[in-house]
């Protein structure tokens, strides 16, 4: 059992085995941060000295490994680089990283404790945050899973004792509990996550934690008249679902509705991708995944705001049974779509979640969805794009995720890409696609704009790049599922309370 505490404790005299400290870039050199100075003097005034002849530069997410000054009788020496701090101050996004570099450089200890800077209660929950990120492993389907993970950490500070303190380190496990069961859903081969298995889940973990779950299967959907998940869904045995969270608090602040795309599995259905192209489509439910794990987040730290989360469930597949291009389906609230393109299937789920969700009437609605190839394209792996209807609704959501360490990128919605939408269908009210190789990702916003009840706000973040990696681990990031957004998320929540 992996726990994690805070402690005034000397970084010297640390009961552990190994001991994470942060070295920062000066010049043609390196120096040591405030609260380094008993390490310092344990290695005789030093240590800056030796970490140089080892080659530590400073550089962000170096790591430089020294043995304890009292060899097999102190703890060993992790020194993870922090890049350069110009102003003299350290971003809590560069302690976030360090703090998970050290813990994955430190997979063979069973207790670590991190010496990094922590000035303020910001500071320790992003060390806390960035420690519990970075421990995480994804070992349910390996037979010789390894157990040489860091269980016990520390967090070092003078501020432990502080109610703030402990506030903030509530709050970094609670979130980090939200981001490793969004990366473990991500994770999970679709053989074992279909859309009824991870109805399920989300029904029991919304138990577990007081949230209410509502479910509507296959029949309630048909009933219901939501027609862009049963059309996504009809092609697999395995049918649809729409699951509705809900947390309401006493005397709420304000009202956030949270949409999440979940497609389980994406073949692209009859307009089927590549191979290559399938083979981390497992990852295409992580928008789902964010809302739902972040909304139970939201309920166990108690925030004054309430949330309302529709995950909207299918496997998109090829099938005697499927959606053909040039089917037109109608969605929920009447409006009509020519299916062009049965890959651009993820805007067809969240239009009927965005529709139900309008109904609520909240203040603000997010979709977060893996939804376009196109995004990647402009921006990266790293970076989500920021679709809104309104400038401050996005600059709201954007300044959250810089808070929480997520990086995202304002993107428009030209007002000529719903009509490109409008006009490319000679049957329907809209296609689900315009046409043109170009602008793919200002189109998908375009059209899920266009189910938005007029007068709410809503933000669009298009998650595909950083919600899956499949590249090596860095920082508190693993290889596979990320959890991406759930941070940003909270923080929304938390800095609206």
């Amino acid at each position: 059992m992996s726990t994690i505490t805070l402690s005034k404790s000397d970084a010297a005299g640390v009961k552990t085995d190994a001991v994470v400290i942060g070295v920062v870039k000066l010049g043609g050199g390196v120096t040591l941060p405030a609260g380094t100075e008993s390490l310092n003097a344990a290695y005789g005034g030093k240590l800056v000295e030796v970490l140089s002849d080892l080659g530590a530069t400073g550089k962000s997410g170096e790591v430089t490994k020294v043995p304890g000054p009292k060899p097999g009788k102190s703890a060993s020496l992790i020194a993870v680089g922090l890049g350069a701090a110009p102003d003299g101050e350290l971003k809590t996004e560069d302690l976030r990283a360090a703090a998970g570099t050290g813990v994955r450089a430190a997979k063979t200890a069973h207790s670590v404790a991190l010496a990094l800077p922590t000035p303020d209660v910001e500071c320790i929950r992003a060390v806390a945050e960035g420690a519990l990120l970075g421990r995480y492993s994804f070992t349910a389907y390996k037979s010789d899973s390894p157990s040489d993970v860091p269980g016990n950490l520390i967090v070092l500070t003078d501020l432990a004792r502080t109610k703030e303190a402990k506030a903030a380190l509530e709050r970094a496990e609670v979130t980090a509990d939200a981001v490793h069961q969004v990366r473990d859903w991500v994770n999970t081969p679709p053989s074992d996550l279909h859309p009824v298995e991870f109805a399920a889940q989300a029904l029991k973990l919304g138990k577990e934690y007081g949230v209410k779950v509502e479910v509507l299967d296959e029949k309630a959907l048909a009933k219901g008249g939501y027609g862009g998940i049963l059309g996504v869904g009809q092609g697999s045995t395995n049918p649809p679902r729409l699951v509705r969270l809900s947390y309401t608090p006493k005397k709420p602040v304000t009202h956030l509705a949270f949409v999440g795309k979940g497609i389980t599995f994406d073949s692209g259905g009859l307009s089927l991708k590549t191979s290559t192209g399938m083979v981390s489509m497992k990852s295409d439910m992580a928008g789902a995944a964010a809302v739902l794990g972040a909304t139970v987040a939201i309920a166990r730290l108690g925030l004054p705001v309430q949330v309302t989360a529709y995950a909207a469930m299918a496997e998109n597949m090829p099938s005697g049974s499927a959606a053909r291009p040039s089917d037109v389906l109608t969605m929920y609230g009447g409006k009509t779509v020519e299916v062009l393109n049965t890959d651009a299937e993820g805007r067809l789920v969240l239009g009927d979640a965005l529709v139900r969700a309008s109904e609520d009437e909240p203040d603000l609605i997010i979709d977060v969805a893996t939804l376009t190839g196109a995004c990647v394209v402009a921006l990266g792996t790293k970076v989500a794009g920021a679709f809104a209807n309104t400038d401050t609704a996005r600059d709201r959501v954007v300044d959250a995720a810089l808070t929480a360490g997520e990086a995202m990128w304002p993107l428009p919605i030209p007002a000529e890409m719903l009509d490109k939408l409008k006009s490319h269908s000679k049957v329907a009210d809209l296609a689900n696609i315009t046409g043109e190789p170009w602008g793919g990702a200002l189109a998908a916003a375009a059209f899920l704009g266009d189910f938005v009840a007029e007068g709410i706000d809503w933000v669009h973040l298009d998650v595909a790049g950083p919600a899956f990696n499949d590249g090596g681990p860095s920082g508190y990031t693993p290889t596979g599922g990320t959890g991406y957004a759930v941070r940003t998320l909270v923080e929304l929540a938390a800095s609206a309370s």
